[in-house]
């Protein structure tokens, strides 16, 4: 089978979700930075994403994040989507920007307070039915600063109340998706620091509840890809934030930092058989374009992990297993590092060209002359940005 042959069988498959929340403006903790012609509502930020999705043809739906994208009438919205060429992905929850949490949202102390989390977690899912999504993304800032702050067993047992109720709310088709993160923006407990927290929650949840990895979101070293592994063999990873860090959670563009590593989880992916869309894998880039151009650096992104991905589809997989069963540790790492040093750049333009889409997604987006026109256009109103 030819090199070209085997990346088009990989990548037919493979979809990319954008996020909503990515188009708009963002920062750091110290200062949002403005750009020209960023979407003003949820509208809009749909037609950037079906710009990516037509220059890439590998981000065909774009999450969403509630209250940001709130709208008076969403099926308006998933049409709108329908029409541009997109579809609506996962629904995303925000239980960390109203005063009420500071001291946590589901695991608040008071029960009023996680009153009212709960019931966004269940309008969320409100969203799901009018939009035709079917994944519910749950992320919470819960946690402690401080030894005695809390009781972190009675914070864990209030999480298991909230995800247990938000679970029984979710339909037939519909499941959640229940990220982690080691610290911040809490800096003594996180309520769900990591994926064994993530994963016992499933777990007791039920079919219908998964792990989702976020890759910037661990401790230094750790080895994400084994993570991947035990998950998929569990049947209980549902998909990944994809983002990149050198330090710490920047949600810089994936593969930024170390595309090797990018190379690795993808080969668990592949050798899993995890790309085909029936193993409900939803591969999302959640990234903040704080000072790089917004949507070329989505198509980037995009390009991103397609070229990590295709390498990832030309290890020779029978050769592999030949010299792992046979202990030989040298040519088995050889076989391994010949696919990551392979160029597949040529290839994918090829795959491209092949598909009716431009060789160069990047260079098609300068010449189309859509960020000239989105300058022009989006003058006046209040442009969309974390809160808005």
């Amino acid at each position: 089978m030819s090199e070209m042959t085997i990346i088009e069988a990989g990548l037919r498959a493979l979809a990319v979700e954008t996020a909503s929340w990515a188009y708009a403006n963002s920062g750091t903790r110290f200062k949002v930075f403005a750009q020209p012609g960023v979407p003003r509502d949820p509208f809009e930020k749909i037609e950037d994403a079906a710009v990516v999705h037509r220059l890439t043809g590998a981000a065909p739906s774009v999450a969403l994040h509630i209250p940001w994208d709130r709208v008076a009438d969403y099926a308006k919205l998933a049409d709108h989507a329908k029409q541009e060429g997109v579809k609506i992905g996962a629904i995303n929850a925000n239980v960390f920007q109203d005063d009420d949490y500071k001291l946590g949202s589901v695991t608040h102390p008071d029960p009023s307070v996680r009153r009212k989390a709960t019931d966004h977690l269940l309008e969320c899912i409100d969203v799901m039915d009018l939009t035709g999504s079917d994944t519910l993304k749950l992320w919470f800032a819960d946690g402690t600063n401080y030894p005695g702050q809390d009781s972190i067993r009675a914070r864990q047992d209030r999480l298991a109340e909230a995800l247990a109720e938000t679970y029984n709310r979710l339909g037939e088709h519909q499941r959640m998706l229940l990220e982690y993160k080691l610290f911040e923006p809490s800096f003594y407990t996180m309520d769900v620091p990591d994926w064994g927290t993530s994963y016992a929650h499933c777990l007791e949840l039920g079919p219908k509840a998964q792990v989702v990895i976020d890759t910037g979101h661990h401790a230094p070293g750790t080895n994400i890809e084994f993570i991947v592994a035990f998950l998929l063999r569990a049947n209980k990873l549902g998909g990944f934030d994809f983002n990149s860090r050198f330090y710490a959670d920047d949600d810089l563009m994936v593969g930024a930092a170390d595309p090797f590593q990018l190379f690795r989880i993808m080969h668990e992916i592949v050798s899993a058989g995890a790309l085909d869309p029936e193993a409900g894998i939803a591969f999302m880039l959640d990234q903040c374009h704080n000072i790089e151009p917004k949507i070329p650096a989505i198509i980037r992104s995009v390009l991103n992990v397609q070229e990590l991905t295709a390498k990832a589809l030309l290890i020779d997989a029978s050769a592999l297993a030949a010299a792992q069963e046979n202990g030989d540790v040298l040519g088995a790492n050889e076989i391994f590092m010949d696919a990551f040093y392979t160029d597949v750049r040529p290839l994918l333009a090829q795959w491209r060209i092949d598909r009716g889409l431009d060789a160069d997604p990047m260079a098609a987006y300068r010449q189309s002359g859509y960020d000239e026109k989105i300058t022009a256009e989006r003058v006046g109103g209040e442009q969309a940005g974390w809160g808005a």
